[in-house]
Formats: C-alpha cells, sequence, structure tokens
C-alpha cells in the first residue's frame, strides 16, 4: 500500500488548498489560520471529519503564523523528515492589482514567516500560491531594493529548492472563473527536468481529469448556478427574519450535479439573497438588460443612475465569470436584479454543496475585528478542483524524486 505523502497548510483560509489536496490522496498534518471564522470553517468540514492528523502540542484554534514560530519553534524543528510538502497562500491584499498595492503593508511580512517555518520543517516540496500582482515589483524605477518575489525565490534557493514558478489562469482547468494566479513549486534535490516540467504536466492532464469526473472543460457561469436562481422558490432565512434563502433547481448540469453529490436537502447551505430597496433592484434590471457583460459599467451609466460605487460588473451566462473578490455588490447576476449568493460564489470557486461556510455574511462596522465573511472566505480561497489537480501532479513529482 503506497503511504498518503504528508503537508502542512499555512495560511489555510477556509479550506480551499486543502480539500483539494485531501481529494488528491495527501494527508494534513495541520493547518494554520488566523482568522477565527475561517477557521471555524476548516474545522467544521475538514478539521472535525479527520482530514488532519493533529499533533497534540498544537492546539485546534486559530493561530497566526508569527505567534505559531515563536512559541512552537521547537516542535517545528522536530518534524524534519516527517513532512513531504508545506503550502501557502498569504493574504494578498498587499499585492492584488484589484485593490490598492502597498509595499509596506504588513501582510507581505508573513511571506518572511512562510520562508523561517520551511527553512524550520525542511520538506520535501513546497508550494506557493498568490495573487498575479506578486510577481509584479511594486515600484519598476527603483533600483537598489529587492521585490517580495526576488525576496522568496532567492529564500528557497538558499535553503536549497529547485524552484518552477507561473501565472495559471484557472479557468483552463475546468474552474468556472477567469482567476490568474502566481504558482511556485519548489523540490529539494531534486531532477532539475521534473520541475522545469511541472506546469506543462499539469496543462497535459487536465482534459483526462475533467472527462473522468463527467466535467465540462471550459464551464460557464451558467453550468454553475442556473440552478440557484431565485425563482425556483424561497423560505424564510433562520438567521433573519427579513431575509430568504433559496432552493435547488430540479435539472442541474453536469457541473452543478458533481458539486450537489451528497446533499439531501431543498435549500443548499448559505444561499441567502440579499435585501434590495426597489430603486436598487429597478437599477440592476436596467444595467443587466442594458449594459455590456463582463465589464465595469461605465462612468455614465454610474452619473444616470447616481450610482457611487466604482465597480458593478453585469455577469454573462455563456462565459466564465471574472475573478471574484471579496465584495459581492461587485456583480450582478446574468438573469436576475440581485449579487450573488456565498453559495453561486462557492460554485464559482467549485466547493462541493456540502460544504458548509461559517460566519458573518458580510463585515459590518459592529462586526469582530478577527471576522471574515462567508464572502471573503469564498473568494480568497484557492479552487478545490484546481488544487485537487495540482495535488495528483504534486504527487507524481515526489514519487519521482
Amino acid at each position: 500500500m503506497i503511504r498518503k505523502p504528508t503537508y502542512i497548510d499555512l495560511f489555510s483560509g477556509c479550506g480551499g488548498l486543502s480539500l483539494g489536496l485531501r481529494n488528491a490522496g495527501w494527508e494534513g498534518l495541520f493547518a494554520i489560520e488566523s482568522a477565527s471564522d475561517a477557521f471555524e470553517t476548516l474545522n467544521f468540514n475538514l478539521i472535525e471529519k479527520g482530514h488532519f492528523r493533529w499533533p497534540r502540542w498544537l492546539p485546534k484554534s486559530a493561530h497566526n503564523i508569527t505567534d505559531l514560530i515563536l512559541q512552537y519553534e521547537n516542535n517545528l524543528t522536530k518534524l524534519r523528515g516527517k513532512v513531504d510538502m508545506v503550502v501557502g497562500s498569504p493574504p494578498c491584499q498587499g499585492f492584488s492589482i484589484a485593490g490598492k498595492r502597498h509595499q509596506n503593508d504588513d501582510r507581505n511580512g508573513l511571506i518572511i514567516d512562510f520562508v523561517k517555518v520551511v527553512s524550520l520543517i525542511k520538506p520535501r516540496i513546497v508550494l506557493f500560491e498568490n495573487v498575479k500582482g506578486f510577481s509584479f515589483p511594486f515600484d519598476k524605477h527603483a533600483t537598489n531594493s529587492i521585490s517580495i518575489t526576488d525576496y522568496l525565490k532567492a529564500s528557497l534557493q538558499d535553503l536549497g529548492y529547485d524552484l518552477n514558478t507561473e501565472i495559471v489562469d484557472m479557468s483552463q482547468f475546468g474552474i468556472p472563473q477567469r482567476r490568474t494566479r502566481y504558482i511556485l513549486i519548489g523540490v529539494r534535490k531534486s531532477d532539475r527536468d521534473s520541475v522545469k516540467d511541472f506546469f506543462d504536466s499539469l496543462r497535459a492532464n487536465v482534459k483526462s481529469f475533467l472527462i473522468k469526473k463527467k466535467l465540462p472543460v471550459r464551464p460557464t457561469l451558467s453550468d454553475a448556478i442556473s440552478d440557484l436562481v431565485k425563482s425556483n422558490g424561497t423560505k424564510k432565512s433562520p438567521e433573519g427574519q427579513t431575509l430568504v434563502v433559496g432552493a435547488y433547481g430540479s435539472k442541474p448540469s453536469k457541473y452543478q450535479a458533481y458539486l450537489r453529490k451528497g446533499v439531501r436537502v431543498k435549500y443548499p447551505n448559505s444561499h441567502r439573497f440579499s435585501n434590495n430597496k426597489q430603486a436598487t433592484i429597478d437599477k440592476y434590471r436596467y444595467i443587466i438588460d442594458n449594459a455590456a457583460v463582463n465589464k465595469r459599467i461605465t462612468s455614465a451609466a454610474r452619473l444616470k443612475y447616481n450610482i457611487r460605487k466604482q465597480t458593478i460588473i453585469p455577469l454573462s451566462s455563456d462565459l466564465p465569470a471574472p475573478t471574484l473578490t471579496t465584495q459581492p455588490a461587485d456583480y450582478l447576476h446574468y438573469c436576475e436584479p440581485r449579487y450573488l449568493t456565498v453559495r453561486e460564489f462557492a460554485r464559482l470557486q467549485t466547493f462541493p454543496d456540502i460544504f458548509h461556510f461559517k460566519g458573518v455574511y458580510t463585515i459590518g462596522k459592529k462586526t469582530d475585528a478577527n471576522s471574515t465573511s462567508r464572502y471573503a472566505q469564498v473568494a480568497n480561497a484557492i479552487p478545490p478542483l484546481f488544487s485537487e489537480q495540482l495535488g495528483l501532479q504534486l504527487k507524481q513529482l515526489l514519487f519521482r524524486t
């Protein structure tokens, strides 16, 4: 019997990467996540269900990676030779080109902590994921400073890792979303060709992987969420009597049927609709009927309807969605005058419907500072269907080396 390879998930979020690795046959040792709501989601879906072989010395609770190093450095060092892979996808706000990029954002320093953990454990493989903007210099005119990307690569190379990096469009891997991400693979003492060919091999296996699962190679927005329209029927939400949740449609697509496996209820988890005023509904309906799809509405349209929001994107049913952000009101449903629900976000990120999200739906003024909304948990995750493909290819790489 071939043993299950092992990994540690740093900056795990709600568990998108870990879920995919589990489906690919990996076994987690533990996961680090500082946001309490995201950890609650991870705990409910993966930790309590036995995916992680959690060590006794580490409490099963939310942790900051800096505190992990300060409090448990000796325990981490003792894991040398016992961990096949360390994975990490740190918070990306300091790098993201979707918002303001900040060279001095404190979250950028988490890269240093990531490298520190790798240096203590010395796994055979390192997997790092972040936004496309991670690979861009903060100041392209600077000549005397090192970028955070160069720091990461140089540090891992100094630790003895051969590296391969690529900007990956996840819509080419069966994800109904044009999600472009920076991926780094590092392998200790490896056959350089095996690292060099990693992404070519990953792409070569996409079609057979999806066909085996009976999934479309290029799913559209409609493929993902057409069974979740509000017109299917609603009931009052148990989380607020002025809000309603939606029911499933009766004829799921192949993609929908795949993500609905194991569900035995009429109303999916986290499928709660926004409660908009009629004037807002009318604005949304006009935009859906008249604006160009998958593009931000024009300044003229914002002026006409007194819309202060800079980003509103009416979605196309026949194309993959644009990259999801943590702001749900940025996107309008393709045929209903509303923005997407958390479950519809999750469908576009390939989370199965049996994966339940915990915590608040959105962040308000009175929300705890350590909370992460359900929308943010989903939008910040690595799509499990993509991470499963990564996991399968990484297993091949591991056993070759």
